[in-house]
């Protein structure tokens, strides 16, 4: 096993599990299935499971139960052991012969009993795990026979480990930051308490339960991971949601023992992303990764994963109806070295060092085989790699070989190609014709900019805006100006804007599954022009919340550099003010990162320099499309947990 950090940690978790599936249907959700295709990758688990069939199931209360002849079950879960998971559960081993019967969690006991309303003074009092003994005699009841034998534990799979240093949990994709206008929204469900001045008043007490049971599953996470490091975390927040999340961490009484024998130290830093979606909204990062993940289509049941189209490599024609036929490679390669290091690569480098490190593994991999190869030099062009990458068709032995390396060939020949990554160019023009403006403009000029490319259905080329992406771009112009000043001339502007999209909404033929969850209306035919207005309303506001987002900073005000003589206007990502703050050993500690733990204060600095390199953990990985879909489209404040 490495040296510890997020993928031993996650691969230590599936080792437990992989220890206990011989000969079992193994039935998984999708964010654990998630975690194992980083992890470790599906076919580790099939090895562990032994036999001629396929005993993988997805976890859903239409699947196929067992049979006389399969009389064990696991079951790999990464959510509550409660509500609609426990029916699923019940549905499912009741109409199977099962005789044995596994369940993993990937949340702790600890934070079950917060679920069952257990008060922490009476939880810390337990003996034993009273939630999981209870589901393991519910288990034997539904198997028929009390005598059989039923396992419930808490395995930490929730991390799904992108790369030695970057991890991310798909059962949180969902988790966002509060809005200011959230706040009116926790005001109006206590009217008998105490109102909420802002967001920065916003604490664990003023949350919605399903919100806090969320955090709290979260925190868990955290804190096994802690446990594998072997480290005291200190947390620190940057934002509202964020110090609700750290404060969380730091009083979690679990946790408390566990640092008493830390023999490592480190500071946790915890960023809400509102305070910065001009990055996630924008398409000047130039990293091939960010294209792939944002013009291939996704995986299906998975978040951060995309399909690449394999028929090339077979004998068939490359045709629409081909292509489900063929099983789509993806871009997680845990088991296959070589992938994996350029994978690495890729996530790490300039977009055109990435196409020329494609096309040495390619040529590398080519040669190895012995295939007839003709090297050129220069610029790398999705052609010239498709013709490496057709060498290998036919060669059976060669395509196993360097299977995953052709995955990622393949991803990168379709993103070069496909007609999204024109527009992204586009995209980045406006961009930066944006930040020029911002500088010299009222934000009036710059909504006026952006009126003549709202068109409708029936004025719209391939080259012109669709109205998601007339979000994006909206998103973007309001997340890097920040707060602006209203006058006569951005009421009228902003209300050109509005009117205009409304519009378009309206003459959709067909309203996509975004537009949908924002006007309510699950046919366009359904759509009004007043009710499209409202929905279009209320997308302003959310808006004017994402330009004020960075109000309560004192140091962190602006990601916005504005020109001079010798430099154009540029954008400096939030996020990297962070980590800058953080490693200067010059400046004081920031006043913009909170320290949320009761401990020393002097850790901030003095716990990152104990890192050669720095974990990071985030949610997903974003694509622009993601962003008007988690501000316009979730309910923030109410997740599902599925009770």
């Amino acid at each position: 096993m490495s040296a510890p950090g997020v993928l031993s940690f996650t691969q230590q978790g599936w080792e437990q599990v992989l220890a206990k599936v011989k000969r079992a249907l193994v039935y998984l959700d999708a964010a654990c299935a998630e975690s194992l295709h980083w992890g470790c990758g599906a076919s580790r688990l099939l090895e562990a499971v032994g036999g001629p069939a396929c005993h993988l199931r997805e976890f859903e209360p239409a699947a196929v139960g067992g049979g006389a002849e399969q009389p064990k079950a696991v079951f790999v879960l990464s959510c509550l052991l409660k509500g609609r998971t426990v029916e699923t559960l019940r549905e499912i081993v009741g109409r199977s012969r099962f005789q044995y019967c596994v369940v993993v969690t990937a949340v702790s006991h600890a934070a079950h009993l917060t679920a069952n309303h257990v008060p922490a003074a009476a939880a810390a009092e337990l003996e034993g795990q009273p939630v999981f003994e209870q589901l393991e005699e519910k288990l034997c009841e539904w198997m028929g026979n009390m005598n059989y034998t039923a396992e419930v534990l808490h395995v930490p799979l929730w991390l799904a480990p992108v790369a030695p240093h970057l991890a991310l949990t798909p059962a949180f994709a969902s988790l966002f930051p509060l809005l200011p206008r959230d706040v009116h929204l926790l005001n109006r469900a206590r009217p008998d308490k105490r109102r909420l001045g802002s967001l920065s008043e916003v604490d664990a007490a003023a949350l919605p339960r399903e919100l806090l049971l969320q955090i709290r599953c979260l925190v868990s996470g955290l804190s096994s991971l802690c446990e594998h490091l072997g480290v005291r975390e200190e947390c620190f927040a940057v934002g509202s949601l964020s110090r609700i999340i750290a404060a969380d961490l730091a009083s979690y009484a679990p946790a408390k023992n566990r640092r008493k024998t830390a023999a490592g130290r480190a500071s946790v830093v915890f960023v809400d992303r509102t305070l910065d979606l001009t990055g996630a909204a924008g398409h000047h990062g130039d990293n091939l990764v960010e294209k792939i993940i944002s013009v291939l289509p996704q995986l299906p049941g998975h978040t951060n994963d995309v399909m690449v189209n394999m028929v090339e490599l077979t004998a068939l024609q490359n045709e629409e109806k081909n292509q489900s036929m063929i099983a789509p490679g993806c871009l997680a390669q845990s088991s296959d070295t070589a992938a994996k290091a350029l994978w690495e690569a890729l996530l790490s480098t300039k977009h055109k060092e990435a196409v020329m490190e494609v096309r040495r593994h390619l040529v590398e991999a080519a040669s190895r085989e012995n295939l007839p190869i003709k090297m050129s030099m220069g610029r790398v062009t999705p052609g010239q790699l498709m013709s490496y990458i057709q060498l290998f068709k036919n060669n059976l032995k060669a395509i196993v070989n360097h299977c995953g390396l052709l995955q990622l060939g393949l991803a990168t020949v379709q993103t070069l190609k496909h007609p999204q990554t024109a527009k992204w160019d586009n995209f980045l023009a406006f961009e930066r014709l944006l930040l020029q403006s911002i500088g010299e403009s009222t934000m009036s000029v710059v909504l006026n900019q952006l009126l003549p490319m709202i068109k409708p259905l029936n004025q719209r080329t391939k080259d012109d805006y669709s109205p998601e992406e007339l979000l994006i771009l909206l998103i973007y112009v309001y997340s890097v100006s920040g707060e602006f000043t209203v006058d006569k001339d951005l009421g009228e502007a902003d209300e050109k804007v509005k009117e205009a999209l409304a519009r378009v909404f309206c003459e959709e033929s067909e309203l996509s599954p975004l537009l949908q969850k924002i006007t309510g209306c699950d046919s366009s035919i359904k759509l009004t022009f007043h009710k499209s207005k409202i929905a279009v309303d209320e997308l302003f506001a959310s808006l004017r919340d994402i330009a004020g987002a960075r109000n309560l900073m004192k140091q962190f005000k602006s990601v916005y550099v504005p020109g001079n003589h010798t430099h154009q206007a540029s954008y400096k990502p939030l996020l990297k003010q962070v980590v800058e703050e953080i490693f200067n050993p010059e400046r004081p500690d920031p006043v913009d990162i909170e320290h949320m733990s009761s401990g020393l204060t002097d850790l901030l600095k003095t716990g990152f320099s104990m890192f050669m390199k720095v974990i990071v953990l985030s949610t997903r990985l974003l694509k622009p499309l993601n962003i008007p879909e988690l501000l316009f489209a979730t309910d923030r404040l109410h997740p599902d947990l599925g009770f």
